[in-house]
């Protein structure tokens, strides 16, 4: 059975298209304090979705893609990653 022949009462998720993004559905976002960040690339290589952007000076982060699951911060050896509530953005 094609989407076309599903009723729209039957499943209203399978008969429209959406994109999602991972960052849609993120609690938390990491910022980076510039100041504590000597670019080490840890957050990089540990990142699970591969969000992490290289700035001049820094890291920063594609919150297209980022699931805010921490483990940047947590890894981070110079705590330059905090975690905080996505409504604080």
């Amino acid at each position: 059975m094609s989407l076309r022949n599903v009723p729209d009462n039957m499943c209203p998720i399978a008969t429209e298209y959406t994109t999602m993004l991972t960052g849609d559905w993120r609690a938390l976002r990491p910022i980076v304090d510039r100041d504590r960040c000597v670019k080490c690339a840890t957050c990089w290589l540990y990142c699970p979705v591969q969000c992490v952007v290289e700035k001049a000076a820094w890291f920063d982060f594609n919150y297209d893609y980022c699931k805010g699951c921490g483990i940047c911060a947590e890894e981070c050896p110079h705590r330059a990653i905090k975690m905080v509530e996505e409504a604080e953005g």
